[in-house]
């Protein structure tokens, strides 16, 4: 029997979801939002209750009351009053301080109780919304207080959010206290970027068009471009942000996920097996990183005070640490030393307080000789294929054609298509796709641990680079578009970073 279907059939589409960090950031502007627009859509299983887990003193109906006030501000759909107080009745709040290990026992039975009054038979989403530093605390306790324990009728499954680890030694650590208490199948490490929508199509666009996965190898492309740019500072992950940088933010877990999707063979099937394991080819894949490689290849940044829409910024300096040496922007070219990509760049870059704040995959085709229509003078422009993630979602096609208006012979046109047009609706957010499948038991779109592993074997490396390189920072001002370096990068190579 297929095993979504068999979970359906078995009442595994029940669940208590138990949000640890229930008062925090996360839960305010992403979770509850999203299993409000789960609620909303009709998507939400029928047998659902949510516990919120923190340490401020209040009860259910003042967490309510709180939590609906960040809902205005953070839902995708209007608020409608019915919908609501039909979600609100399925949301308790629980006061837990994390580090003892009493409130446990308590919360265990809390547990229980919701079981008989929603019919969840057990299955527990242990979600931790938390800092980094409570993960290993929250599920030791868990496993001492018996909430861990599955049984042949129900699930227990833990979701953790990045960063999991600060380098390769750290992440190896926590996973193996983990899985002391969870299967590796049971352990859903979230990357919210997984979950977008454009990101979900990549493989759709490759593995359902002849016309784009015959021509997807070192053949026919010359180079892959994925830019990742914010607008935003830091704010308020200051304290955050200064101890983990672009690198160990963006480019270990985000990026290296998308370039994985990107250049990843044909799996046998579409089981989250099968996926990982060709994604896992590409990271293990890509090129050692050599002292000559990584000063010729690796530009890193960190923005100073400037302008952004009109209005003045401060530098990151000024907003979190004064001579920090802490990167937010990077850019990298790498090769992947596959049959199929041997000699095609990828260029990756990321960054903040930059001039848009976009995300695009552009696939750049090679050009044709110039003979025939570009003999003479014309300029020969390539053919892209644009990925586009955010703020616009949808997929950018440029091609040459007759130019019927001008004496000129030769222009590009495009073809575009969106998924954020009226017709088609609002775009789902990437945590209420999320959220179902880690319910669904649905693990495609979640890291495991041999890409984590993978991933930082390679930041690692950049990350030592970095430690070691003296830079000159800050040295790209707010609303740029990073450092003069990283297009230096790309012009060495008779290339630029097209547009986004």
């Amino acid at each position: 029997m297929n095993m979504n279907i068999e979970h359906q059939v078995t009442g595994y589409m029940s669940a208590l979801m138990v949000i640890f960090g229930g008062t925090g950031d996360l839960t305010s502007r992403k979770l509850i939002p999203a299993l409000y627009n789960l609620i909303y859509d009709q998507r939400l299983p029928k047998h659902f209750a949510i516990v919120a887990v923190g340490r401020k003193d209040m009860d259910h109906e003042q967490y309510r009351k709180e939590i609906f006030e960040q809902l205005k501000k953070h839902s995708r759909n209007k608020i409608d009053e019915a919908l609501w107080e039909k979600l609100s009745c399925l949301i308790y709040y629980f006061k837990l301080n994390f580090t003892e290990q009493a409130g446990y026992e308590e919360l265990g039975v809390f547990l229980r109780e919701l079981d008989d009054t929603y019919q969840t038979r057990g299955n527990r989403l242990f979600y931790l919304a938390v800092s980094p530093e409570f993960f290993e605390t929250i599920v030791t306790y868990l496993r001492k207080s018996g909430m861990t324990a599955g049984t042949k009728n129900s699930w227990k499954r833990l979701v953790i959010e990045k960063p999991f680890g600060k380098d390769l030694k750290t992440a190896r650590l926590l996973n193996g206290k983990l899985r002391e208490v969870f299967q590796e199948d049971d352990i859903y490490r979230i990357d919210h970027y997984l979950g977008k929508e454009m990101i979900q199509n990549i493989m759709v666009l490759r593995f359902c068009n002849l016309v784009f996965e015959s021509l997807w190898s070192n053949k026919f492309i010359d180079n892959i471009q994925i830019s990742l740019a914010e607008k935003h500072g830091v704010g308020t992950r200051g304290g955050y942000y200064e101890h983990s940088g672009a690198m160990r933010d963006m480019v270990q877990s985000h990026l290296l996920q998308i370039v994985s999707l990107i250049a990843m063979e044909a799996p046998i099937n579409l089981t989250p097996d099968a996926i990982k394991m060709e994604k896992l080819k590409v990271l293990n894949s890509i090129e050692s990183f050599s002292p000559k490689s990584l000063k010729n290849n690796i530009v890193f940044g960190q923005y100073g005070k400037g302008v952004i829409d009109g209005h003045p910024v401060p530098g990151y300096q000024e907003e979190v640490s004064d001579n920090s040496n802490t990167e937010t922007f990077i850019a990298m070219k790498f090769h992947i030393n596959n049959f199929r990509w041997a000699g095609t760049p990828f260029y990756v870059r990321t960054g903040k307080r930059m001039g848009v704040h976009a995300a695009e995959i552009v696939i750049q085709f090679k050009s044709l000789p110039d003979i025939l229509y570009f003999s003479n003078d014309t300029e020969q422009e390539p053919n892209l294929l644009v990925i586009k993630i955010q703020p616009n979602v949808g997929v950018f096609f440029q091609f040459n054609t007759r130019d019927f208006n001008t004496d000129r012979e030769i222009m590009s046109a495009n073809m575009d298509t969106s998924h954020t047009s009226h017709a088609q609706g609002n775009t789902p957010e990437a945590y209420e796709k999320l959220i179902l499948d880690v319910i669904k038991g649905e693990s495609t779109l979640f890291a495991s641990w041999d890409e984590v592993e993978a991933s930082w074997m390679i930041a690692d490396r950049i990350i030592e680079y970095g430690r070691r390189k003296k830079i000159k920072l800050p040295n790209y001002d707010a609303g740029s578009m990073g450092p003069i370096q990283s297009f230096e990068l790309l012009a060495r190579d008779c290339r630029k970073w097209w547009n986004i």
